[in-house]
């Protein structure tokens, strides 16, 4: 949020897409609309409140001085529960380099990721991508076989093989849990969110075997087994785990069973470095919005930060020791 000389407020307009070349694309962008009509709404709920405070935070009509509101949210910090009243999200399904080169984020959605990359690869993506999430840094978050695209290293699945997108230090086995039919559902508990438990659909999933070093500029083989992402830029920041699937399968099959009780962690199935998110689970086959609210207030920052300092290459806020 800027504002000009003359005392307007600045409206800050973000493009998220969402690579729609095979998968849930259609399903993430549903989400992306609803969690940011949703954080509209409690915008303006909390805007009314903080102006209003004694009024109904549902009460229809303008204020009766709209001067004074504005020199209010001019002046007043902001908090992250205001901060969608003066922003609008476009979201946008991308299939090509032109449309990619409109986003300021970017959703790599659950589907087959062998055929995201070679579709990727036929439609000249593969790099554009690259360059997006590994020189450019922007926003960008994985779900499923959007995690194995932005992994470093990933199991081969084929005798041919698959390109990698990259941008994540992590190796990840892909279809760790089986096949289709042994798909699942867990109740997560992921410290980034409020409100108890996320519901959490798993199919073929994949999860985060290995956190690695912060890749250099000094391309590496793949070997017979294992499939790596060409190198880019290096970064300093670090993988954060944000969250795990406690007691592995035990914990799905015996509800009464957790993590502790067998002497582990659990799997990692959601990871951050920098700019880039990534998740083994399909939170956009849930109803359930909040994750895509969280990321959108995350890619908010960032389009915040990097106004900021005035350098549209380094993001901050999602780019943190970038």
């Amino acid at each position: 949020m800027s504002s000009h000389g003359d005392g307007q407020l600045q409206m800050t307009n973000l493009t998220v897409g969402v690579l729609a070349l095979q998968g849930a694309f259609a399903e993430h962008i549903k989400l992306l609309r609803q969690a940011a009509d949703e954080l509209r709404l409690q915008s303006n709920d909390t805007l009314q409140h903080n102006t209003h405070p004694h009024a109904s935070p549902h009460t229809d009509g303008v204020p009766k001085d709209a001067d004074a509101d504005a020199d209010i949210l001019i002046h007043k910090p902001y908090s992250t529960s205001t901060d969608f009243f003066n922003h609008s999200f476009d979201c946008i399904e991308v299939r090509n380099a032109s449309e990619l080169a409109r986003c300021d984020a970017l959703i790599l959605p659950g589907g087959e990721s062998t055929s995201i990359s070679l579709i990727a690869e036929r439609c000249g993506l593969l790099e554009p991508l690259r360059d997006f999430v590994k020189v450019a840094r922007k926003p960008v978050w994985g779900t499923c076989a959007g995690l194995i695209l932005l992994a470093e290293s990933a199991n081969k699945s084929k005798s041919s093989g698959q390109e990698l997108i990259g941008g994540l230090d992590v190796r990840v086995q892909r279809n760790y849990f089986g096949r289709q039919v042994e798909s699942f559902e867990a109740d997560l508990d992921l410290p980034f969110l409020e409100s108890g438990p996320f519901h959490s659909v798993f199919i073929r999933a994949p999860v985060v075997e290995k956190v690695l070093t912060p890749t250099s500029s000094v391309p590496s083989a793949s070997s017979d087994d294992t499939v790596l992402a060409p190198p880019r830029q290096a970064t300093r920041a670090q993988v954060e785990i944000l969250g795990r699937l406690p007691g592995r399968a035990k914990t799905i099959k015996d509800k009464t069973v957790h993590a502790e009780d067998l002497g582990e962690d659990g799997d990692i199935v959601a990871v951050r470095q920098g700019n880039v998110f990534g998740i083994a689970f399909h939170p956009e086959l849930t109803g359930d919005s909040r994750i895509h609210g969280w990321w959108l207030r995350e890619v908010l920052k960032a389009k915040t930060a990097q106004r900021e300092i005035g350098d549209t290459d380094s993001p901050k806020s999602l780019v943190t020791g970038s």
